[in-house]
């Protein structure tokens, strides 16, 4: 049985504002019906438990424009011929060689093949997949759009990988510093998350996590990532969102180890360094071996910190 063409609705809605929990995707092209039909084809559409946000061009002008203003996108479906014959390989080499970005996926749709022959498109051009408009039905759409971003997850998570695992070799050479400390908290945090595919936002592959001691009173950031990148040394108290610190502070008094429904919360205490936390937001719920992955991240770095402060208190005896 074929399927069922869609049938073209009248005009394109207004994209809603963006937001953390959704992967942007831009449609480019210069057909007004095609961003409709490609709307309605993905509706509802979620990937790794999160929705598709879509942006609209109709030039490849407008969709340097677009893909220059909004770094979150991850996803190009983009056409061949607008302004001119050669607009939508414009805009591939435009991603590819000014922005440097060869992590956005980009799937050429073209309504008029003749103009750019698939075999020297794909042979020339950095892109991913090669489509023309009459073969796209939605279930194939909806494939081609999945296993795109499938890749782009998997392309973005290695290279939080790759980024994590520089920081913990460059701090394995003076470990037991207190800056290299931190520096190999936080690489060491970065590949965890990179390996679990959790992640808060399209930029990173990565979701949010945060790692922080005890500090006096109050809980001192010492590795973050994501949203938390950037707050070592500062305290949680004053730099973490209010739900987030909620959740810290209610582990301090409840129990070690909290599986929210879209978080991961493990505290403890040691008689040398002390009381720490590990806190993680993910967009589904754990399994087993992540915990144990989590644990391990947990208890290797409270070790390291650990032997540390014994090494100092000997240096200081």
């Amino acid at each position: 049985m074929s399927e069922a063409p869609l049938k073209f609705a009248e005009e394109v809605p207004a994209p809603p504002p963006a937001d953390d929990d959704a992967w942007t995707v831009l449609v480019v092209d210069d057909e007004a019906e095609i961003h409709v039909v490609t709307g309605l084809a993905l509706e509802g559409m979620r990937f790794a438990n999160r929705r598709l946000h879509f942006l609209h061009a109709f030039s490849g002008a407008e969709a340097k424009t677009m893909l220059r203003e909004h770094p979150e996108i991850v996803l190009v479906l983009l056409d061949v011929v607008m302004e001119s014959d050669q607009a939508g390989l414009e805009v591939v080499e435009f991603v590819r060689n000014e922005l440097k970005n060869p992590f956005i996926r980009i799937i050429l749709r073209t309504g008029q093949p003749g103009q750019a022959p698939e075999l020297e498109v794909i042979t020339r051009y950095d892109i991913n997949d090669y489509r023309h408009k009459t073969e796209l039905t939605r279930e194939r759409l909806y494939t081609t759009v999945f296993t795109a971003m499938s890749t782009y997850r998997d392309l973005t998570a290695l290279d939080a990988n790759r980024r994590g695992l520089r920081k913990v070799i460059e701090s394995t050479a003076t470990l037991f510093d207190v800056d290299s400390m931190e520096r190999f908290a936080e690489g060491v945090l970065e590949q965890l998350i990179a390996l679990l595919f959790l992640r808060r936002d399209a930029l990173m592959l990565h979701a949010t996590g945060v790692a922080a001691e005890d500090s006096g009173s109050t809980l001192a950031v010492i590795a973050g990532t994501g949203r938390y990148a950037g707050l070592s040394g500062q305290d949680a108290t004053k730099v973490l969102p209010a739900p987030v610190w909620q959740r810290i502070k209610a582990s301090r008094t409840g129990p070690e180890m909290v599986f929210g429904p879209d978080y991961f919360l493990r505290r403890q205490v040691d008689s040398v360094s002390g009381e720490w936390v590990f806190y993680v937001a993910a967009e589904m719920p754990l399994g087993e071996p992540d915990r144990e992955l989590i644990e391990l991240y947990c208890r290797n770095v409270s070790l390291a910190r650990r032997h540390l402060l014994l090494r100092q208190q000997c240096r200081a005896a």
